[in-house]
């Protein structure tokens, strides 16, 4: 494997990591200020987002990262997919746990889906080669 590619899918997905945590920030701040309605069904609605606003910030990364590199523009859906999945399996691994740990999950998650989406890619151009 050349060292390039694999430093490139590393920015990339480090890239996707960086954006999907500013998501996850502005959701926290909008569930804080949020809590202070003291609304069940805001707050509900709110922590079924999560998982949603978070793999935005991580196919949005990626998509960034991916237009800045001149690759194939992939549409954002086929990315958003990849994460989308990884955070809500990584939200219902932990969230029994306590809902407090669902950040460390989604992005652990999140992180490794994008990981796997570039392994993915990887492979598939390996083989058109």
């Amino acid at each position: 494997m050349d060292p390039g590619r694999l430093l490139r899918a590393l920015v990339r997905i480090a890239c996707s990591l960086l954006c999907a945590i500013a998501f996850y920030l502005v959701w926290m701040a909008a569930f804080l200020l949020a809590t202070r309605v003291d609304s069940p069904v805001l707050e509900t609605i709110l922590w079924l987002l999560a998982p949603v606003i978070t793999a935005a910030g991580f196919a949005t990364g990626t998509a960034i990262a991916e237009r800045r590199a001149g690759m194939t523009r992939a549409p954002f859906l086929h990315i958003y997919i990849w994460p989308l999945i990884g955070c809500a399996a990584g939200v219902g691994a932990v969230y029994w746990f306590g809902p407090m740990l669902i950040v460390f999950a989604m992005l652990a998650a999140g992180t490794a889906s994008i990981a796997l989406r570039e392994a993915v890619g990887f492979l598939k151009r390996r083989e058109s080669h």
